[in-house]
């Protein structure tokens, strides 16, 4: 083995085999296979069963949808989650789906976000139980909202300021994404002010949002997620429904307009959310779920109880 004279590094002379450890890991993980497990937040009717169903091109939620014009929105009045195990070129991603009450609803929305606040809480505390056992199993199953699609009410206007509350509330305990919901109801123009306004509105009451800035990211990291925060909030239209344009079959819409296609980026920015959840940032998201919201949950808990074992303990002498 010699040392290079310009890098510290030593030169192997042969092969040796290690640079397979990739594809070892791979071969693990393959095996093992992801989860992901995502919350929708947002007021009833704004569509959320949909846009999840038309980002994993998987029916995994009934929508609660009208039929007819006059029937009155069903809400969803407890917290459910639906898993789902999609197979994608032999990855194996268990998408487990956290749909919320719609929030807002009532006449009376005091607090209205603390059940949703309360499952996020629930699932990294049963996390660290599982972590803290003497006999803990190897993989613990992993239930922490990695993700959170927040749905913003098509107004033009601006935020309702329930809306505020609840998106501080959320961004203290899990990476945020929010989107526009229905936005084929807006034209191109109220759409890029609506996002513009909400833009300032979140700057205005320091609401930090996922992606945030790392130290770690290299140019091509920080150009990518910059691009995302352009984005953010997402304007999207979702449908299960096909529709053929210029004799192609599509997943869109047919308003008194015309069509929507639904995979247009021109129509809506679909296109832009499904890759970043999916194609680009879907390990971060799971990473920064550990790293970030559950370490803090995590610290906060131990403190708390130490603090807790040593008052005992003076008790005691």
């Amino acid at each position: 083995m010699s040392v290079d004279a310009e890098s510290t590094q030593p030169i192997l002379q042969s092969y040796v085999g290690f640079d397979s450890i990739t594809s070892q890991i791979e071969k693990k993980l393959l095996k093992r296979g992801f989860q992901f497990n995502v919350m929708v937040v947002g007021q009833s009717g704004l569509g959320k069963s949909t846009l999840i169903n038309t980002i994993f091109a998987s029916h995994l939620i009934d929508s609660k949808g009208r039929t007819q014009p006059d029937e009155p929105t069903r809400q969803t009045v407890e917290i459910h989650s639906f898993t789902e195990t999609v197979v994608e070129r032999g990855v194996k991603l268990r998408l487990n789906i956290v749909d919320t009450p719609g929030y807002g609803d009532q006449v009376n929305n005091e607090n209205c976000w603390e059940p949703i606040i309360k499952y996020i809480k629930d699932q990294h505390s049963s996390f660290l139980r599982k972590e803290l056992t003497a006999m803990r199993d190897r993989f613990i199953q992993d239930t922490r909202i990695h993700c959170c699609l927040f749905f913003i009410s098509p107004t033009g206007h601006s935020l309702k300021p329930i809306d505020i509350v609840v998106l501080k509330k959320l961004t203290e305990v899990v990476n945020v994404v929010p989107v526009i919901a229905k936005s084929d109801s807006l034209t191109i123009e109220e759409r890029i002010a609506f996002k513009h306004r909400i833009k300032e509105e979140m700057a205005f009451h320091n609401i930090k949002l996922y992606p945030y800035e790392s130290d770690e990211d290299d140019e091509q990291d920080a150009a990518l997620n910059e691009s995302i925060q352009d984005l953010i909030p997402f304007a999207v239209v979702g449908s299960e429904k096909t529709i053929v344009v210029d004799g192609k079959t599509v997943r869109g819409r047919q308003n008194r307009w015309g069509v929507i296609n639904v995979e247009n980026e021109n129509h809506c920015e679909f296109i832009h959310l499904r890759n970043f959840l999916t194609r680009t940032h879907l390990q971060d998201l799971i990473e920064t779920t550990s790293l970030i919201h559950y370490e803090s949950f995590r610290s906060k808990q131990l403190l708390a109880l130490k603090e807790n074992g040593q008052q005992q303990q003076q008790q005691h002498h």
